[in-house]
């Protein structure tokens, strides 16, 4: 089983431009000033070893879609535009032609949680199952309205695939494709669904796109028993500590440092930071991911709790 996430960022997609680039060839050619290269795998170990991931890599541009990669069905939760990436590689797989079967979990239809939907190749393709889970009761409304005239041109009964919507309870459990599933809702505009997907001893949990308030630092905090001894928590961390606290307060967004608190009170083994911020560039989430991971060693020193940031295309396996 491992984590896969095809997008990461929250509200809209990240841009990445030729200056942005540019920047990264510069200070690669910076840093390997000076030293000799004689193959190309020498090039290649430098670039996988000495440069910084802000300066070799991305954190990417597309907005939430994670899949929970088993050997059978196919888990996603969201269709955000990183659902066009998935549905691509799918068909590039040993499989792809084949008839398969999708289970997706729509946290909530904000636009940047839905957006992806339409350019998902394989739900246009007859044999293919897509199973659509979410809290909210008008999520097949939402779906089929953003492919609706005039907003986009290829109407949902396009699709060839077989689209089946499923309304779950907050608090029911159900077995989907080999896993327990629950799901609580979030305090988020127009409210948000966390999944807890539970199979063979592993417990992940998705929380994204909710404001924990003020209520958070105390006792018996529900949320805290959700994720207890989650083996991983992606959990929504767009804003820093003082943007949740300030301006943006009540948006409906969380902070790393939150993240980093409930990780430990409720024993998370993995916390992955997500949702991240659009504005804030590859250098800046880079900083975003070294604070997070000082702020644990301030916190809680002793804690064995591994804090990562997701990034279009990190695979955690578990």
């Amino acid at each position: 089983m491992h984590i896969h996430f095809w997008g990461s960022r929250g509200s809209l997609p990240a841009s990445v431009n030729a200056e942005q680039i540019r920047e990264k060839v510069f200070q690669a050619i910076r840093i390997s000033h000076g030293r000799t290269f004689l193959t190309d795998e020498a090039i290649r170990v430098f670039i996988d070893t000495e440069l910084p991931f802000a300066v070799r890599g991305t954190y990417g541009t597309n907005t939430p879609c994670m899949e929970i990669g088993t050997q059978q069905e196919y888990i996603l939760c969201d269709a955000g535009t990183g659902l066009r990436d998935f549905g691509n590689a799918f068909l590039h797989s040993a499989g792809g032609a084949d008839p398969a079967v999708f289970h997706l979990f729509i946290s909530h239809p904000h636009w940047d949680h839905i957006q992806g939907f339409p350019f998902f190749i394989p739900a246009y393709r007859p044999g293919n199952v897509v199973h659509i889970y979410s809290g909210h009761a008008d999520i097949e409304e939402a779906l089929l309205g953003q492919q609706s005239a005039p907003y986009f041109p290829v109407p949902f009964k396009a699709l060839g695939a077989k689209i089946l919507f499923h309304v779950l309870e907050a608090g029911q459990t159900m077995e989907i494709a080999s896993f327990s599933v629950s799901a609580v809702p979030q305090n988020h505009p127009g409210d948000s669904f966390s999944y807890c997907f539970n199979r063979d001893g592993k417990k992940i949990v998705y929380a994204t796109d909710a404001e924990h308030g003020p209520n958070a630092q105390e006792e018996g905090y529900p949320f805290v028993d959700f994720i207890r001894g989650a083996d991983m928590l992606i959990f929504d961390a767009q804003y820093s500590l003082a943007d949740a606290i300030g301006p943006k307060e009540t948006w409906g967004h969380s902070s790393n440092l939150l993240g980093v608190e409930l990780a430990v009170r409720g024993g998370v083994k993995h916390l992955c930071l997500f949702h991240s911020e659009p504005t804030r560039d590859d250098d800046g989430m880079d900083r975003f991911l070294m604070e997070t991971r000082d702020y644990l060693e301030i916190h809680d020193p002793d804690s064995p709790l591994t804090i990562d940031l997701a990034y279009d295309g990190l695979r955690i396996d578990l």
